[in-house]
């Protein structure tokens, strides 16, 4: 996993656990106070936050362990994969593109960092040089021909 994916996901964590531990029991126990809970919008928002910060650690944790498992040495050195930089040639705009293959935690799309999950990313992945990659959008079908690649085994050398 690249270091800076891991450290930014640890500072979500780090941030998430703090404040279900320390600033939302604080923030229900002031509500409860107010009284009637019932009708207490605090207590109902600070109830409601609680959940959705559970949840999301849950998400967070789980994708640590997702990409703690990523094997660099499984991934191909002659194909487009996680790591790529591919310079195709989109034929509905006529003109060339490059975009790099990340996760989603990295992807930005004006930066040319598309995530391995994302329609173009999905298209273009296990293609070679030469090979056309069809991306179905809602405007209609993209054909992107494959012209350069260098994977992350070359990037690393």
């Amino acid at each position: 996993m690249p270091e800076h994916i891991k450290k930014k996901l640890l500072e979500e964590i780090k941030q998430l656990e703090h404040e279900l531990a320390h600033e939302l029991p604080l923030e229900i126990k002031k509500a409860a106070a107010l009284g009637d809970l019932s009708e207490n919008a605090e207590y109902h928002m600070a109830k409601q936050r609680q959940v959705f910060v559970n949840a999301r650690l849950g998400q967070l944790k789980k994708r640590m362990g997702e990409l703690a498992l990523v094997n660099l040495a499984n991934i191909p050195h002659d194909r487009v994969a996680f790591g790529s930089t591919i310079t195709v040639y989109d034929t509905s705009k006529d003109e060339k593109i490059e975009y790099k293959l990340v996760t989603s935690e990295e992807s930005d799309v004006n930066k040319g960092l598309i995530s391995t999950t994302s329609p173009i990313g999905r298209a273009l992945v296990g293609k070679q040089v030469g090979d056309v990659a069809t991306v179905v959008t809602p405007n209609g079908n993209r054909e992107l021909e494959i012209l350069k690649l260098s994977t992350i085994h070359d990037e690393a050398e």
